[in-house]
């Protein structure tokens, strides 16, 4: 299969190039730069690379037209500005989907599993919260909707946190805000619960995906249902060597920045049906083990 994949030099599309080449497809890799066009092409001398970004839409509508297959994991990470960053993905994605009518091509959108609703277990066949913040979420209502205009979409939903070597995302920020103020904080009483993933779990999940995945389905990309943030903030505080803090909610904006909407939310999500369905089972190490071992200040 002939697959093109956005964000294919990052934490998880670099993983996830290593697999669907070892499976024997063939990729093509958006890269924004030339050190992403290396990194793409260090993975594999068969891997082509499409030079250009997210906001490049006739090169992301040539990259879905020339393949068999898209998966759709890039995304704009500057969550100080996460509506924008949210419109450059709605955009991106609809561009793409356009291009793929009546094609029966498949398409994969990723999204997080913060855009469920709160507070509760949440499973495959539940929708997005329509009180959502969470753009993102919109966004993928909005790319599920091709199941009717002749599009094979499905979309796999990602724990907040995926780790591994290399992860640049939310411990990492957290690492730095605990630096700086001098304590590891939670909110309140650090009951809410974090889903996570291994980055290489996920990128075996998106190759299952796109073999056995079924059109209009969303898969959960979640190897444990919920850690309490305060075990989380206990580990960074371990390796800062700082104390760790209930920090209150009247405070926590203050605190925590723009971090403030994610270490809030309290959002278990179950993965058993996924793991049913597309025989996966995760197999690296759990994020507590994982951020002992690998992750050290910047």
């Amino acid at each position: 299969m002939k697959v093109f994949v956005t964000g294919a030099s990052g934490f998880i599309g670099s993983a996830l190039l290593s697999e669907l080449v070892s499976s024997g497809n063939e990729v093509i890799g958006l890269a924004r730069s030339e050190e992403s066009a290396t990194k793409i092409e260090s993975i594999s001398p068969t891997v082509k690379v499409l030079r250009g970004d997210l906001r490049d839409l006739d090169t992301l509508r040539k990259g879905a037209t020339d393949s068999e297959a898209v998966v759709h994991l890039g995304f704009v990470h500057d969550f100080a500005n996460y509506d924008r960053c949210c419109e450059i993905d709605r955009k991106a994605t609809v561009a793409m989907l356009e291009s793929l009518k009546v094609t029966n091509k498949q398409f994969i959108y990723t999204n997080g599993s913060f855009g469920l609703h709160p507070g509760k277990v949440a499973y495959k066949e539940d929708t997005i919260d329509e009180d959502s913040e969470n753009l993102r979420a919109v966004n993928e209502e909005t790319a599920l909707s091709y199941k009717d205009k002749g599009v094979s979409v499905r979309c796999v939903r990602l724990a907040p946190t995926v780790h591994g070597k290399g992860d640049r995302a939310f411990v990492p920020i957290l690492m730095d805000i605990a630096q700086a103020s001098g304590k590891s904080g939670y909110v309140g009483d650090g009951h809410n619960l974090w889903p996570a993933i291994h980055r290489l779990d996920a990128a075996r999940l998106f190759r299952l995906v796109l073999k056995k995945g079924r059109t209009g389905e969303a898969y959960h990309g979640i190897a444990e249902q919920g850690i309490p943030f305060k075990e989380i903030a206990k580990v960074i505080g371990e390796i800062i060597n700082v104390p760790v803090a209930s920090i209150p909610e009247c405070k926590a904006g203050k605190h925590f920045s723009f971090m403030n909407f994610f270490v809030t939310r309290d959002g278990p999500v179950s993965s058993v049906a996924t793991r049913k369905d597309l025989e996966w089972e995760p197999q690296q190490v759990g994020p507590l083990e994982d951020i002992r071992t690998n992750y050290r200040l910047n």
